[in-house]
């Protein structure tokens, strides 16, 4: 990777092993005001619903600076999924997303998510949304496969609570401009 966090490129990112130990961008970034305000996993299958989380329209917004208490940033970057076991048995799934953005274009904009089980590379996922206008809401829906997993791999997947990671990186014509991170938590 470059020497600084302006220099980090989507190959950077696409070349990682495994989790990253921090966040690799500031929350300051993040100069487009991308920000998610609905987001909802289903079976693509059953269309069973299995998370959805809205933002509050009332909820004061992020603070944005680059000097912030390790552990708020943890948590405003952070989510933790609790899932059932068959989640990861599933072929196919389906995602949507609804996002806005502040006064500029936003031109390329693209998600990289890394999956990670106790370090290990088990998932790459590669989105483009493309272009997005001034000050709009945009939605966003996919349907892809879902790489199958071992037995043995989702047996230790369930027992071990949270040791599931991802990474998610977004990119605006190859800039990075958000990291988010994420647990997973596999029960019956």
């Amino acid at each position: 990777m470059g020497s600084g966090w302006e220099d980090i490129t989507p190959d950077d990112v696409l070349a990682l092993d495994g989790p990253t130990k921090g966040f690799l961008c500031p929350l300051s970034a993040n100069t487009y005001g991308i920000d998610f305000v609905d987001f909802e996993i289903k079976d693509a299958d059953s269309a069973r619903s299995l998370f959805r989380v809205q933002k509050d329209p009332d909820a004061a917004p992020v603070p944005m600076l680059d000097n912030i208490d390790p552990a708020i940033e943890e948590s405003i970057r952070t989510i933790k999924y609790c899932f059932p076991v068959e989640f990861l048995r599933y072929k196919t799934v389906r995602t949507s997303l609804v996002f806005q953005v502040g006064p500029n274009e936003v031109p390329n904009f693209r998600m990289i998510e890394r999956h990670y089980h106790k370090d290990e590379l088990i998932r790459s996922y590669d989105f483009t949304f493309g272009f997005c206008i001034p000050n709009s809401v945009n939605s966003w829906e996919a349907i892809y496969p879902v790489p199958e997993l071992k037995e043995d791999q989702v047996q230790d997947m369930a027992a071990h609570p949270y040791e599931t990671t991802s990474d998610s990186f977004y990119f605006v014509d190859n800039k990075l401009v958000m990291h988010n991170k994420a647990a997973y938590m596999y029960q019956d």
